[in-house]
């Protein structure tokens, strides 16, 4: 089923519908994105590089940034051209307007972003038990306790977010602070390290083979698991219809926020390489999130920090869970409204502003995830769901890439551009996305099973849209679809 990218573009905003807020000016949208990127990432793949590539563990982060940067020039030309918010579902379908393949992009997306939020509440829950565990004050419980903290979290999310997205970004203003605090003691202690002489400077540049793989291909498969970390700077777009003025702020913004993500995330390989020794890089490498942990442990033993660290850690992956949620919630209801995705799901509180409908949805797929995923206690579950978020959005990356490319030749001559990528650089992101996501890079194939299992879902979930569309004589990008 296909339809005219042009209909679509031209379909009328609704009347029956309260519109959405612009309340992110330049500074929110920034935190937005820099607590995005910050976050559950970088606490559950930075054991896992260095115990790949060793002393060399941040060449991967600033090779994941280079290749997100040049996605994020894409998403910019594209964004400021159509500032809506289905974000890369919408361009896949001004670019080529197949139905399925709009819907299996915009599917991707979701559940990257509902996997990563459902992933990061069950880490929570973890690390908040686990940080009273440290203390003395109560043993750790029972898996089945932990999901069901895990559960209320996600619950406690869904309120947020139903708050309004002005009090769910400053909620999110004050988690991003907090995050980025704890990032600064990891890199406080390593730094104090090397000023003090324990740490152990000259592993900063040393590859250490640990998996025989080569320094190519070594490094080559941290960067695919550092891009896990890197990623969220593409969640903004769907928050475009609550930015003010976006074509002017969003480049300059998310530019800003990839920058300040970037370099965090070096100075805190620079300090796990200088404090842990190649030994203890090795063995962190299965652990999940010991990694940030046993640096300040370690780094700094006359402070018990680490009796304070999985609580801040607990604030980190909360913001995760939180923006992704944001981000899965307004893309379901853009889709909504432009066809895609039933019109049901497009409904706006009337008092509040806020997407109740897409909200409900995610919420329930990712409670539903939670149980799922904890149902089997013996599996890397943050390793697998990080790797399998990291390869959908790879793959979503590509196609938002060549989508630019398609756009940027359909583009009005007469439509004032306010962004554009240089030049063949999408092209060369796409293929550096779609290289990244192959089995070249020893991407576990349990990853490949599950993005397999969920576009599996995806394709039932398009044929019953497919089936209440021709039901009620409705074509995507008809304006009876989008108006209600």
């Amino acid at each position: 089923m296909s339809t005219s990218a042009e209909h679509v573009s031209h379909a009328p905003a609704t009347t029956d519908e309260p519109q959405l807020k612009r309340v992110l000016g330049p500074k929110l949208l920034l935190l937005f994105i820099v607590g995005d990127i910050l976050g559950a990432g970088v606490y559950a793949v930075t054991g896992t590089m260095a115990g790949t590539v060793g002393g060399l563990v941040w060449l991967p982060f600033l090779l994941a940034f280079i290749v997100a940067t040049m996605t994020a020039f894409s998403y910019l030309e594209l964004v400021t051209q159509y500032p809506q918010a289905a974000g890369a579902a919408l361009y896949t379908h001004k670019a080529f307007g197949i139905h399925f393949v709009t819907f299996l992009v915009a599917f991707a997306v979701v559940c990257s972003g509902i996997t990563s939020a459902a992933t990061s509440a069950n880490v929570l829950a973890q690390n908040f038990f686990g940080g009273l565990e440290i203390n003395g004050w109560l043993a750790m419980p029972g898996q089945g306790v932990i999901t069901l903290v895990a559960l209320a979290f996600m619950l406690l999310l869904a309120v947020i977010n139903l708050r309004g997205v002005g009090e769910s970004v400053k909620f999110n203003v004050v988690l991003t602070l907090v995050e980025m605090a704890a990032l600064c003691i990891v890199i406080g202690v390593g730094f104090l390290a090397m000023a003090q002489g324990n740490g152990n400077v000259g592993e900063v540049f040393v590859f250490t083979d640990y998996q025989d793989k080569g320094l190519f291909l070594a490094v080559t498969a941290a960067t695919s698991i550092a891009f896990f970390a890197m990623v969220g700077f593409e969640d903004s777009v769907n928050m475009v219809e609550e930015t003010q003025n976006p074509e002017r702020i969003f480049p300059r913004t998310m530019l800003t926020g990839l920058g300040i993500a970037v370099i965090f995330y070096m100075l805190v390989a620079i300090s796990v390489v200088t404090v842990l020794s190649p030994t203890e890089l090795e063995g962190i490498r299965e652990a999940e999130g010991a990694a940030l942990l046993e640096v300040v442990h370690k780094g700094s033993p006359d402070f018990p920090i680490d009796r304070i660290f999985p609580f801040l850690a607990v604030f980190a992956v909360a913001n995760t869970a939180l923006i992704n949620m944001l981000m899965a919630s307004r893309l379901i209801y853009g889709m909504a409204r432009q066809g895609v995705l039933p019109r049901q799901l497009g409904k706006v509180l009337p008092v509040r502003c806020t997407p109740w409908a897409g909200i409900a949805f995610s919420t329930i797929l990712a409670l539903g995830l939670i149980v799922y995923v904890t149902s089997d206690p013996d599996s890397n579950i943050v390793a697998n769901l990080s790797g399998t978020t990291a390869f959908l959005l790879l793959c979503v990356f590509t196609v938002v890439n060549v989508a630019c490319v398609v756009l940027r030749r359909k583009r009005d001559v007469h439509r004032k551009v306010f962004f554009t990528s240089p030049g063949p650089l999408p092209i060369v992101a796409a293929l550096l996305c779609a290289f990244l996501a192959g089995p070249w890079v020893g991407r576990d194939v349990v990853q490949y099973q599950i993005a397999g299992g969920l576009m599996a879902i995806g394709v039932v979930l398009w044929l019953i849209t497919w089936l209440i569309n021709r039901k009620t004589n409705t074509e995507v990008g008809d304006p009876t679809a989008i108006d209600g």
